[in-house]
């Protein structure tokens, strides 16, 4: 059984339909690349996923339960976190108050505590800067610390959506190889990315959404040799 499987996705904003019977799954322990233009409905799937929107149709199963219609709290709770495109880090607070929120679904504080230390040692620089208002962080660092609060939760799959958005070439290199050590450390991901060429460096497999369907699938190795996503969208 698939990790996270989903079945005859459709997502409608009023009448407009965004999504159109999307079926796709990932397996434990995968990196699960979805790469598509602006708008092509990647965020709205992520959204749906994690309990933000909810879809006119479908089935979402997260280790063979319902999501469809579940609040996103419990969703955390099950072992989901999203990060969402634009980090969405609470600017005003410090670094430390950022990754303690991520915590909420955790009722010990030695549990609070002991992965903290662990989001610490995958991002020195957090620690660092654990007092520092997040707002006054580089790109870099508060994708870091967007990547630490989800962290946070001991989540067993992460959703992410454009991690390397806005970033220079040499922080991109550093949050893909911080992503292929989450993976390694055992958690699954599930990851939307505008860099075609990266995610499909890192990732097992991938699907490519067009205009809210899903037109190929395959190994993250095909679709770098593909010469329709070559063109589209690895600028060959």
């Amino acid at each position: 059984m698939a990790m996270l499987e989903v079945r005859d996705l459709d997502v409608f904003y009023g009448v407009i339909q965004a999504i159109k019977s999307v079926s796709f799954e990932v397996n434990e322990g995968e990196i699960i690349a979805l790469i598509g233009a602006n708008g092509a409905g990647k965020t709205t799937i992520l959204q749906s996923i994690s309990g933000l929107l909810t879809p006119k149709k479908g089935s979402i199963k997260f280790e063979g339960r319902e999501l469809v219609k579940m609040p996103t709290h419990d969703i955390v709770a099950l072992g989901m976190a999203h990060i969402p495109e634009g980090r969405r880090i609470f600017a005003n607070q410090t670094v430390y108050e950022n990754l303690k929120l991520g915590a909420y679904t955790r009722k010990s504080k030695e549990e609070t505590n002991s992965i903290l230390e662990k989001v610490y040692k995958s991002f020195p620089r957090l620690k660092e800067r654990s007092k520092q208002l997040a707002g006054t962080l580089s790109g870099g660092e508060q994708q870091m610390l967007a990547m630490g609060r989800a962290l946070m939760s001991n989540p067993r799959i992460i959703l992410m959506d454009e991690p390397s958005m806005g970033l220079s070439p040499l922080f991109v290199n550093e949050i893909f190889d911080i992503i292929k050590e989450i993976n390694k450390a055992g958690t699954t991901v599930f990851l939307v990315e505008q860099n075609a060429k990266k995610a499909l460096s890192i990732a097992d497999r991938a699907y490519v959404l067009e205009t809210g369907k899903i037109v190929i699938e395959g190994s993250a190795k095909e679709l770098l040799n593909d010469d329709s996503v070559k063109k589209a969208y690895l600028g060959e």
